[in-house]
């Protein structure tokens, strides 16, 4: 089973993705997790480390075009394999984001975007079996980001890539836009300003994997 959680920075994704994944092995299934564009492949290290960084200034429509060849080899080369083998896949992000960034954010057709991935990825992987969107109000959004900079830059780190340095009105269209696609396409969304363990249960019961044996 495809599962995705998708959401604006710091809306908790990442660690929401870890403690599925860990749920779902304790019942010993088979699961494998990426944090799109990025997993354990070189290839999408290379990809994720071309389309961050801030230095480089790509045109959208060509980080349109780099963060489909990251899903693609994604799919091809962790999904497919979990998948036959009756595992799950759980990503953090998916297309929606593209959707989010490079259509709502910067412009971008969003028809094309949506014929570009039906042209290049599987109907499995466009239309998954379960989908959520995490949502926070701007304001605790972005302390919380503030808060997680703080901790990245206090390791060395940069704290900023091509996405988070955009202006706050990019970063408020971006946000506004998770609503309107899950009104589009259906997708449920879940307030995600609760503790990330009172989050993880509700999780577990909106995809209905709390019946698990």
């Amino acid at each position: 089973m495809y599962i995705v959680i998708e959401g604006q920075d710091a809306t908790g994704k990442s660690t929401q993705v870890e403690m599925l994944a860990d749920y779902l092995r304790l019942s010993g299934r088979l699961v494998v997790t990426f944090h799109e564009p990025d997993g354990d492949l070189p290839q999408t290290h290379i990809l994720r480390d071309l389309i961050k960084n801030k230095d480089y200034h790509l045109q959208p429509m060509t980080q349109v075009l780099l963060f489909t060849a990251a899903r693609l080899e994604l799919w091809q080369n962790l999904a497919v394999p979990a998948l036959k083998q009756g595992g799950f896949v759980v990503a953090a992000r998916n297309w929606w984001s593209t959707l989010a960034y490079q259509g709502y954010g910067q412009g971008v057709s969003r028809t094309k975007i949506l014929k570009i991935v039906k042209q290049i990825m599987p109907a499995e992987y466009v239309q998954p079996a379960q989908g959520l969107i995490l949502t926070l109000d701007d304001d605790l959004r972005l302390s919380r980001q503030k808060l997680r900079d703080q901790n990245i830059a206090a390791s060395g780190k940069s704290t900023q890539d091509t996405f988070e340095s955009q202006p706050d009105d990019f970063q408020q269209r971006v946000n506004h836009a998770y609503t309107k696609i899950a009104k589009e396409f259906g997708i449920r969304t879940l307030d995600a300003s609760g503790s990330p363990e009172a989050l993880h249960h509700q999780i577990i019961q909106l995809l209905g994997l709390d019946r698990l044996k």
